[in-house]
């Protein structure tokens, strides 16, 4: 499926993803709460159901999203505290998966170095959701 097929989700729709709390959740995926590698053999592709993406298409001009991140309260990116701001890093490069056994939101995104590819995963959650602009 290519990134153009996927649908945008709004916050509206992110929200209404989610239908169990993290800490209810018993996929494998459940210790995600903040950013945790997630390599493809322990990915359960099986049980998870694409719902969306938050990477909004490019503006003209633009080569990539922002790696702007959102903390106002201190916290950093791997923090499970840390603010879900769609608009921000890494959000803005996020694919949004449901774990069909539970119900869990599952937000992934590719990070890539000199030498390697990284898929990171964290869970959703719905209370730290903001909606905040660049």
């Amino acid at each position: 499926m290519k990134n153009q097929d996927i649908a945008l989700l709004s916050s509206e729709a992110l929200k209404l993803i989610s239908q169990s709390k993290p800490s209810e959740c018993n996929c494998a995926l459940k210790h995600c709460l903040g950013w945790e590698s997630v390599s493809d053999d322990r990915w359960p592709a099986d049980q998870m159901q694409s719902k969306g993406t938050l990477r909004e298409p490019l503006q003209d001009g633009q080569t990539e999203p922002s790696f702007e991140e959102f903390h106002p309260d201190g916290t950093r990116y791997d923090s499970p505290q840390a603010p879900i701001a769609p608009k921000h890093f890494p959000y803005n490069r996020c694919d949004v998966f449901a774990c069909q056994k539970c119900g869990c939101g599952v937000m992934k995104y590719t990070e890539y170095g000199g030498y390697y590819v990284d898929n990171r995963v964290r869970l959703f959650n719905p209370e730290l959701l903001v909606d905040v602009s660049l």
